[in-house]
């Protein structure tokens, strides 16, 4: 099997070490290692308002570890196969992927996917104008529970209703459902699929309720907790059985990057990226619902 190599663009978020980790076999045990790609050469680019200092510490720790750092997009472009944009500011996520996009690349694109839902259709429309693969998701989306969901669905039944909960503390001016939040967004996306139709919030200084819902009656609920003990987990009314599962995080990055991988392989995203779009738009829509206490607002 061929080594896709990999390159990282943008270097604010602990991701660029621990994607590294697992990919390159290095500082870690080898049952988180994930073969079929290499991380080769990494892009520091700009990095989110106060993150300058985090992003130096992984440059240099990447460097240490034999990862050629660049300074523009058209190195990068000549080391690699596809990239890593490893932003933690959605804002900046079409300046750093559209280099790679307009070149066709296969392109990974960190959580968030965008910062609204406009910027998320101008990536879709660039991935399809420029027939650039895109792939998308929060770690959690391919977590072990989430994927034994899917697995056991002759002994569940297909999942009717379910909720999932995350911590959602905001960082800085972004709202929790589009900061950590996205994980519990992205786990009942993994769980219920793209399809949703309209969504309502309540949101308070302790958090968001978010009630998504999907056709054919199905619903959906995402707890995102801002105080008090919080965690990762869902809770899934099938048609035959009630499962429910917290959700341990030890495994999520590998499974993640499993994932990616063979998205390099094959250019076929496990995610669509219409599914990806709909996710911006769905926090995007709670957000709107909150403001306006609570009322259902409709994903078109």
């Amino acid at each position: 099997m061929k080594m896709i190599k990999l390159g990282i663009v943008a270097m604010d978020t602990s991701h660029c070490v621990e994607f590294t980790k697992r990919f390159n076999h290095i500082d870690s045990p080898e049952e988180m290692w994930v073969e079929g790609c290499q991380v080769v050469a990494a892009y520091p680019r700009t990095a989110a308002p106060g993150n300058e200092e985090r992003q130096g510490k992984y440059v240099e720790q990447l460097r240490a570890w034999g990862v050629k750092i660049v300074d523009n997009d058209k190195d990068m472009r000549s080391n690699v196969d596809g990239v890593l944009v490893e932003s933690v500011d959605g804002n900046m996520h079409i300046e750093h992927a559209t280099p790679y996009i307009k070149k066709g690349m296969k392109v990974w694109i960190d959580k968030p996917f965008a910062a609204t839902y406009k910027q998320a259709k101008t990536l879709a429309k660039m991935s399809a104008k420029y027939k650039a693969p895109m792939f998308s998701a929060s770690s959690l989306r391919f977590a072990l529970e989430v994927q034994k969901l899917h697995a056991d669905v002759e002994i569940n039944g297909k999942v009717v209703m379910a909720w999932a909960y995350t911590p959602s503390k905001p960082l800085n001016e972004v709202p929790g459902l589009m900061n950590y939040g996205i994980h519990g967004v992205e786990t009942l996306f993994g769980i219920m699929r793209g399809g949703c139709e309209g969504v309502s919030c309540l949101a308070s200084e302790a958090g968001e309720m978010v009630i998504g819902k999907w056709a054919e009656g199905r619903m959906a609920t995402i707890g995102g907790f801002n105080k008090g003990a919080g965690g990762f987990g869902f809770t899934a009314s099938c048609e035959k059985k009630l499962v429910v599962s917290p959700i341990d995080s030890k495994y999520i990055y590998r499974e993640l990057l499993k994932q990616i991988s063979k998205f390099m392989e094959t250019g076929v995203s496990p995610v669509p990226v219409e599914e990806s779009v709909q996710v911006i738009g769905f926090i995007e829509k709670a957000l709107v619902s909150a403001k306006k206490g609570g009322k259902m607002v409709p994903l078109k």
